[in-house]
C-alpha cells in the first residue's frame, strides 16, 4: 500500500479521498490555485502544495505542476478525482513516465472510450448492445442526411467527442435536419475541437441507468446499478442506487454487458458504463443501449457505496497498489436503497443562474451523510462549479431513503446565498417519482411547480419580525417592561422583493404577539422550543447583517428595510445591463451607438464553468461599453449602459 499520495483535485472529492486515504493511514497531498488557499481540501491534507492562479488552466489543468509537486513532496501516486485531468490520457501518461503510479485506468483505456464513435464500434465487438445508429467516419452531410433518413426520425445527433449536452440536438423530422446538424458542429467545434458527430435513434420515454464497474487490468466485477433520470440540461440531479422497479434478469443482463465492456478494455481502477433505457414499455432486458463509459470515479458514487458496503476509493487505492480485486461477484449483495441530491448555489427562479456568496451557515441533520467541499465561513467561487455539498441518503426500502431524502433537505440550513435547495426537495416529493416512474424529461414537465421561489407564510414572517429585533432568542427577564403598556416597535421587511409591515409586541420574557396587518400570532417558547401559535417550529431563525434566513421547511430570506433609507438609485428602465455574477468577460458584441432590439446578446459572462449570454432588456441604442473582453468582473457590475428612454 502508498503510504503518500497526491490528489490532483480540490473541493468536495478531494476530501472525500483524504477521508478513506487517512482512515488507510495514508498521507495526503493536496494541491491549490490561488482561489482555494484556505479551502476545507488544503486544511485536511498532511501537505500542501500552491500550483497557480484560480483559473483551471493556470492551477488544476497543470499537469506538469501536478507531477512536479508528487516529486517534490515524496508522494508515490496520483488520485486523479473526476474533471479536471482525471480522464485526460496524456496527463496518464506523463505520470507513469515520471515513476509514479496514476490511480486509474490505463492511457489506453481512456483513449477507447474516449470518442463516441470508437467506443460503440469497440462495445458492438464485445457484444453490448447499442442504440441504432450511424457512428461511422464520413462526416459529409449529405451522407449524415441519408443515415437519420435510415435510422427513422425523430433521431438525436451527438458530438463523438462530447459531454454535458454540448453538440447535442434531437431532430424530429428530416426538414429540419441540416439547420441541427449544422448547429451542433459548431457547438461541438468551438466545445471540444471536434466537429464530429454520430446519429443515433431518439428514444422514447429514455431513463439514464449505469452500472458501476470496477477491474483490476483483467477482471472485472459490477456492483449493480444507479438511476440517473432526474436530469436537467443533461446534468444530474439526484441518482439512486438501486433503480426503481429493475427486473432481475434485466439487472443481470446490463451488469454482465458492463462487465465485458470493462473487460474489453482491459480496464483498472473504478468505473461507469452509461446505459439509455428505453421505458416506453416497462423495463425490459431487451430494451438497454450503451451510450458511453466514464473512465473515473462519479459523482454519484456515494449512492453504490451505501447499498452495497463497499469503500470505492479505498478499492482504487488497493487495486492501484497491486493488489488483486477485493471481492469476487458472487459475494457482492445489494441492501435497501439510496439517494444522492446535489445542493448548489444557484438562483433556481432565474433559471438556474451559478451563484456566488459567503456561506453564513451550513448545518446538515444528524443521520445524513454530507460530502462537500466547503465549510461555514467559506466562500463559492466563481472559479469553480458551484457546489455546496451532496446530500446521501440511504432506507431500507425506496420509499423510506426517499422520505429520509425530503426530511435531510427540508432540515439542512444554508445561508449567505441563494440555493436549489427547495427544487430538490419538492423534486423528492414529486408524485410520479415517488411512484418511480421516471424518465430523463421528468423535470422539464413539472419545472414551473418545481421552481417556484417559495413564498414565506405569515408564520415565518413573524418570527423573522422577532428577529429583526433581536428577541428570537426572548426578550430575558426585564424584556419589554414599561409601567403602563406592553412594550412594541414597529417593523419593515422585505421578502421576495416586496415589503412588509409588523408590529411586535412582548407580553413576557419569552411571549410576543406579533400583527401583521390581517393576521396576528401569538409568538411564545415552551420548554425552549419556539411555538407560533400552537405550530411547533422546525428550524431556526439566523441572521447575517440585514439579512434574516428562517429555516423552515424552506429557507426563507428576509431583508431589513429601513423605510427612512431607501434607494431610489435603479431605473429599473433596462438602460443598465449587469453581470448577474462575478466571472470572466468572454465576449462584448455591442459598440456605442449602436442600435439593438429586445433579447439582443450584447456580451457574454463565464462563470462557474458555464457562458452566460447577457441580452438587450428592451430596444435602445448602446450608449456606452463599460468592459472589454477578458476583464473580470463582480457580481453587479455595470458592463452596458443603454440610452435613456425618452
Amino acid at each position: 500500500m502508498f503510504t503518500r499520495i497526491l490528489i490532483a483535485n480540490r473541493g468536495e472529492i478531494a476530501c472525500r479521498v483524504i477521508e478513506t486515504a487517512h482512515r488507510m493511514g495514508v498521507a495526503c497531498v493536496a494541491v491549490y490555485s490561488d482561489a482555494d488557499a484556505g479551502a476545507k481540501h488544503v486544511a485536511m491534507a498532511d501537505q500542501a502544495v500552491h500550483i497557480g492562479g484560480p483559473a483551471p488552466a493556470d492551477s488544476y489543468l497543470r499537469g506538469d505542476r501536478i507531477i512536479a509537486a508528487a516529486l517534490a513532496t515524496g508522494a508515490q501516486a496520483i488520485h486523479p478525482g473526476y474533471g479536471f485531468l482525471s480522464e485526460n490520457p496524456d496527463f496518464v501518461d506523463a505520470v507513469e513516465a515520471s515513476g509514479l503510479v496514476f490511480i486509474g485506468p490505463s492511457a489506453g483505456a481512456i483513449r477507447a472510450m474516449g470518442l463516441k464513435d470508437a467506443a460503440k464500434k469497440l462495445m458492438q465487438e464485445a457484444g453490448v448492445p447499442v442504440v441504432p445508429g450511424y457512428h461511422g467516419a464520413d462526416q459529409d452531410p449529405g451522407h449524415l442526411e441519408l443515415a437519420a433518413e435510415q435510422v427513422g426520425y425523430p433521431v438525436l445527433i451527438k458530438a463523438v467527442a462530447g459531454g454535458g449536452g454540448k453538440g447535442m440536438r434531437r431532430v424530429e423530422r428530416a426538414a429540419d435536419f441540416v439547420q441541427a446538424l449544422e448547429s451542433a458542429k459548431a457547438e461541438a467545434r468551438t466545445a471540444f475541437g471536434n466537429e464530429d458527430v454520430l446519429i443515433e435513434k431518439y428514444v422514447d420515454k429514455p431513463r439514464h441507468i449505469e452500472v458501476q464497474v470496477f477491474g483490476d487490468g483483467t477482471r472485472a466485477v459490477h456492483l449493480f446499478e444507479r438511476d440517473c433520470s432526474l436530469q436537467r440540461r443533461h446534468q444530474k440531479v439526484i441518482e439512486e442506487a438501486p433503480a426503481p422497479d429493475m427486473p432481475a434478469d434485466m439487472r443481470e443482463a446490463m451488469g454482465s454487458a458492463a462487465v465485458r465492456a470493462a473487460e474489453a478494455i482491459g480496464y483498472a481502477g473504478a468505473g461507469t458504463i452509461e446505459f439509455i433505457v428505453d421505458a416506453s414499455d416497462g423495463l425490459r432486458a431487451d430494451r438497454f443501449y450503451f451510450m458511453e463509459m466514464n473512465t473515473r470515479l462519479q459523482v454519484e458514487h456515494p449512492v453504490t457505496e451505501l447499498v452495497t458496503g463497499v469503500d470505492l476509493v479505498e478499492w482504487q487505492l488497493r487495486v492501484a497498489s497491486g493488489e488483486p480485486l477485493p471481492m469476487a461477484q458472487e459475494l457482492l449483495t445489494l441492501s435497501g436503497h439510496a439517494f444522492e441530491a446535489r445542493l448548489y448555489a444557484e438562483d433556481v427562479p432565474k433559471g438556474f443562474l451559478p451563484a456566488t456568496g459567503t456561506l453564513s451557515r451550513l448545518v446538515f441533520p444528524d443521520g445524513v451523510r454530507a460530502d462537500s467541499g466547503v465549510r461555514e465561513g467559506d466562500t463559492i467561487s466563481p472559479w469553480y462549479d458551484p457546489m455546496i455539498a451532496k446530500v446521501i441518503v440511504h432506507g431500507s426500502t425506496r420509499g423510506a431513503a426517499l422520505n429520509a431524502l425530503e426530511r435531510a433537505l427540508r432540515q439542512t440550513q444554508v445561508g449567505g446565498t441563494v440555493t436549489n435547495i427547495s427544487f430538490l426537495a419538492r423534486l423528492a416529493a414529486q408524485a410520479d417519482f415517488v411512484a418511480g416512474d421516471v424518465d430523463t424529461g421528468l423535470i422539464d414537465r413539472h419545472v414551473g411547480e418545481l421552481t417556484a421561489d417559495p413564498v414565506a407564510c405569515t408564520k415565518a414572517r413573524s418570527l423573522a419580525a422577532l428577529a429583526v429585533l433581536g428577541l428570537d432568542r426572548g426578550a430575558g427577564g426585564q424584556g419589554g417592561f414599561t409601567l403602563w403598556v406592553p412594550q412594541s416597535w414597529p417593523v419593515t421587511l422585505t421578502h421576495g422583493g416586496e415589503d412588509f409591515a409588523a408590529r411586535v409586541t412582548v407580553r413576557g420574557p419569552q411571549a410576543f404577539t406579533v400583527d401583521l396587518g390581517e393576521t396576528c400570532h401569538v409568538v411564545e417558547t415552551r420548554s425552549g422550543i419556539w411555538f407560533v401559535d400552537d405550530t411547533k417550529m422546525q428550524g431556526e431563525v439566523v441572521r447575517d447583517g440585514s439579512e434574516i434566513t428562517v429555516f423552515w421547511g424552506n429557507p426563507y430570506v428576509f431583508t431589513v428595510t429601513d423605510p427612512l433609507d431607501r434607494s431610489g438609485a435603479a431605473s429599473g428602465d433596462g438602460s443598465l445591463i449587469e453581470a448577474p455574477m462575478p466571472g470572466l468577460v468572454k465576449a462584448v458584441t455591442a459598440q456605442a451607438g449602436q442600435a439593438v432590439a429586445e433579447g439582443d446578446r450584447l456580451a457574454v459572462l463565464e462563470a462557474m464553468k458555464m457562458e452566460h449570454a447577457l441580452l438587450a432588456a428592451r430596444d435602445g441604442v448602446v450608449a456606452e461599453v463599460l468592459v472589454a473582453e477578458g476583464d473580470q468582473v463582480e457580481g453587479g457590475a455595470a458592463l452596458i449602459r443603454l440610452e435613456p428612454q425618452d
